[in-house]
């Protein structure tokens, strides 16, 4: 699942726009990464979002 267990970002859904003004659904995914991280004191494996590793709301192993 394409979410990041720290802020919630999810799966985006929008158009793709063509010259001719043709709309198409299309998605935005985040850009999640599995990292081990420490929860609530103990280490754990933790889909988060790079936004979130970048600002240092998650602490790494």
């Amino acid at each position: 699942m394409a979410k990041c267990s720290v802020c919630g970002k999810g799966v985006v859904f929008g158009h793709n726009v063509s010259h001719s003004n043709r709309k198409t659904n299309r998605t935005w995914k985040p850009n999640i990464r599995r990292v081990k991280a420490v929860v609530s004191g103990t280490p754990k494996t933790v889909c988060v979002c790079s936004k979130c590793l970048r600002s240092g709301k998650v602490t790494r192993v």
